[in-house]
């Protein structure tokens, strides 16, 4: 391959701010990063957009590489044989290869009412739209928070901090990525904060109206403002482009990141499913597997043969308002076990991983490949298993 090789990189989120920026390890690379928004938007803060606290957005110049050319536009189709995309005002952008980074957001608000009535928060513009509902709503009127993962957890938190009445419907267990010794920290610090937590075989939302909430069991919750944060969903740019996707729409992979239909698409972050067994959406996967993406293509333009990816983790972090907050640690198998740091230093960890996580995209722009992280081998057990295969001998 002669002159300039082109690669475009389709989302502009964690994922694929990181892939950018290492792919400019090479001078004799273009990269074209494709998003549809001109700023950077820090998931880790939309809650504190809809609590008043924070934007939630970084100008791209901040974080990204000199080199990289930002198109703001959506794609609307891949062509994996004419090797472009088709952008929705217009035109077509060429590249020899791709990386497929559009993340995720709200899951279908398939429950009778809640796509009329209830405010998804996975997004800027979902955030941005709640905000002034919050606003506009009287300091007593009743919130109800539903899905108790972290972002349902930090959302009731925030309101709740700052003054207003949530109810926080978990859909069984609050927190369920935690340890039995974490999620009981994060109960009593919502018990301080005034939170009604309902969870339990009868705590799943069964219709929403303009003013209440209906759970399993028949019970009817008042609520004035819905704010729904359960279950999530991907764009549709794979299937609509005829690429190989799981049951959510992520793109299919090997564990090289490789579209399992086309060498030159390599995929990124929550959008991804490699082996069809993804990793747990969070920012600190969606970097590390951002900057794997990355190597597999430049292996490839190398002439060589990309690695598996080998990617661990340390734990979860979940804001319990301005003031508290708990890192729950894990096992490098991403399994959460007993040790946790809560309260006030819990809430100053949380902090530093949010500002940690914006500077490595910038510390990559700077010094592409120098990105590191925690490996974990259980990964390939896990494969063996899937395949119905014997573990390895050691």
């Amino acid at each position: 391959m002669t002159g300039n090789i082109d690669v475009v990189v389709v989302g502009g989120g964690y994922a694929g701010v990181m892939a950018a920026n290492r792919l400019t390890q090479r001078d004799d690379v273009a990269v074209t990063l494709i998003n549809t928004r001109r700023t950077f938007v820090e998931r880790l803060r939309l809650h504190q957009l809809v609590g008043g606290s924070d934007d939630a957005v970084v100008d791209y110049r901040e974080i990204l590489a000199e080199g990289v050319r930002l198109v703001v536009d959506t794609v609307t189709r891949i062509d994996g044989a004419e090797r472009s995309v088709t952008l929705a005002e217009g035109g077509t952008v060429g590249y020899d290869y791709l990386i497929y980074a559009v993340g995720s957001g709200s899951a279908d608000l398939d429950v009778p009412g809640a796509a009329e009535f209830a405010y998804p928060i996975a997004s800027l513009e979902d955030a941005q739209r709640l905000r002034p509902v919050v606003n506009a709503a009287p300091r007593t009127a009743p919130v109800t928070v539903v899905g108790a993962g972290p972002t349902g957890i930090e959302t009731a938190a925030e309101l709740a901090e700052a003054g207003r009445t949530v109810t926080l419907v978990c859909g069984r267990v609050l927190g369920p990525y935690l340890h039995t010794r974490g999620r009981r920290s994060v109960a009593k610090r919502l018990a301080r904060l005034g939170v009604t937590v309902l969870d339990g075989p009868d705590a799943k939302v069964t219709a929403v109206a303009r003013d209440a909430v209906r759970l399993g069991g028949g019970r009817t919750v008042p609520s004035t403002v819905t704010i729904w944060t359960a279950g999530f969903g991907v764009p549709d740019l794979a299937a609509r482009s005829g690429l190989s996707t799981d049951a959510l729409g992520r793109l299919l992979t090997d564990e090289t990141l490789t579209s399992l239909d086309d060498v030159h698409i390599v995929g990124a972050g929550d959008s991804t499913a490699p082996s069809d067994l993804p990793f747990r959406m969070s920012c600190q996967a969606a970097t590390r597997i951002g900057a794997h993406a990355a190597d597999t293509v430049l292996a490839r333009i190398a002439g060589e043969q990309p690695a598996p990816i080998n990617l661990g983790f340390f734990g979860q972090c979940i804001s319990l308002g301005r003031r508290a907050g708990i890192f729950q640690f894990a096992s490098r198998d991403d399994t959460a076990n007993g040790l946790y740091i809560g309260g006030g230093p819990g809430a100053k960890l949380k902090e530093f991983v949010c500002k940690h996580t914006v500077k490595h995209l910038a510390v990559e722009a700077r010094k592409p490949g120098s990105l590191t992280w925690v490996k974990d081998d259980t990964r390939q057990e896990l494969l063996r298993a899937k395949r119905g295969e014997a573990p390895a001998t050691r």
